[in-house]
């Protein structure tokens, strides 16, 4: 009988696996894949999830970057300093993921991956959970598989508010001009963007779609958009992949069970940021169940509270400019990307340093005369 299960060994599972663990729990990580596994995942993480930690993430960051450079259509070029206290950190997901496991399991958690759940059952005070390699039981729950799990759906969360967009996404090993600085465009997406972000040995470059349902060739604007750096996709794996972005304040507990990482959809519905959203959540799901486990009644109903208050508020405003930015992208980038403070702002953003509320109003009434 363990006094947490965790399903999925990413960013959120791992974070809560450790300070579970840390606080004394004992702790069972499942994961369907065997470890280290890729991830198609941009890679790009706020230095600021430190302050959730009391270990060095050095050995599982893979470049820094602290300058932006963004265009319009390939031109129409702004490059900023981030301007952020630390920059920002680029990670490929098959090492970060297994670097925090490896944290949580140097606290006591136990990982069993290559390993399927079948299917949950909750009986009298736990639940029974069938893996692909037999039976066993725990206390609490956290269902941390991701944008494509079931958990979410066994548990009675069958209706989620979330946002399914897409991202094509190809890795292409070779030489990074400028190890510090991360591309981004606007113009060759319908309604979203392009990315090209450095590796110490290769690019993470995508394209994804944050709203609408626009048709378009992902494929091309990917060729076309690496081409833009001399780089070939023809030749590399390409990953596609789903993203639940949040679309609104929603119940993420159930009994002894709460959601957390994209399972629970607080992938920012702007950017399409996930690791660090991902990570704030599962700590909050540890916080509150090591609470449960102490006999508060009301724990998991408070998680839900903190994450649609800490988060949900704050990603109402990001839809409001997403909704906006998107639909309207060539003003979009005249007025908020070229803006001297734009850069710098979307930084302290994706850093924790600042929250959507402090500035989209603002922006939106730069965007839409008469606004508010």
């Amino acid at each position: 009988m363990y006094d947490c299960i965790i399903v999925g060994a990413g960013p959120a599972g791992g974070t809560a696996a450790y300070h579970l663990a840390k606080k004394g729990r004992s702790v069972l990580i499942i994961e369907k894949e065997s470890l280290p596994r890729y991830k198609p995942c941009g890679g790009g993480v706020s230095s600021s999830i430190a302050q959730w930690f009391d270990f060095d993430f050095s050995p599982a960051i893979s470049a820094k970057v602290d300058t932006s450079r963004f265009t319009w259509k390939l031109g129409d070029v702004v490059e900023a300093k981030i301007g952020t206290k630390e920059p920002i950190w680029m990670v490929r997901r098959e090492i970060f993921d297994q670097f925090l496991v490896q944290q949580a399991q140097n606290q006591g958690a136990e990982l069993q991956d290559k390993t399927e759940v079948k299917g949950i059952e909750f009986k009298t005070d736990s639940w029974q959970v069938t893996t692909s390699t037999g039976i066993v039981t725990g206390r609490y729950l956290i269902a941390a598989d991701g944008a494509k799990g079931q958990m979410a759906k066994w548990l009675g969360f069958k209706d989620r508010k979330r946002y399914l967009c897409g991202a094509l996404e190809a890795e292409v090993i070779a030489d990074v001009p400028n190890k510090n600085m991360a591309h981004f465009e606007f113009g060759l997406v319908k309604n979203g963007y392009a990315w090209n972000f450095p590796k110490d040995d290769g690019h993470s470059i995508g394209v994804a779609t944050l709203i609408g349902r626009a048709p378009q060739d992902f494929k091309k604007i990917l060729d076309e958009y690496a081409q833009s750096f001399n780089l070939d996709v023809k030749n590399s794996k390409q990953y596609g992949h789903p993203i639940c972005l949040w679309d609104g304040n929603q119940k993420l507990h159930t009994q002894n069970a709460v959601l957390a990482g994209e399972a629970a959809c607080v992938i920012d519905p702007f950017t399409a940021e996930g690791i660090r959203p991902s990570i704030f959540s599962a700590v909050l799901a540890a916080g509150f169940i090591h609470d449960a486990l102490n006999g508060d009644i009301n724990a998991l109903e408070n998680y839900t509270n903190a994450i649609n208050e800490q988060w949900g508020n704050d990603m109402a405003w990001a839809q409001k400019l997403a909704a906006t930015f998107y639909r309207l992208p060539g003003i979009g980038y005249k007025v908020g990307v070229k803006s001297p403070s734009g850069a710098q702002i979307m930084g302290k953003i994706l850093c924790g340093e600042l929250r959507y509320g402090d500035v989209v109003g603002r922006a939106l009434k730069r965007l839409i005369p008469g606004f508010g």
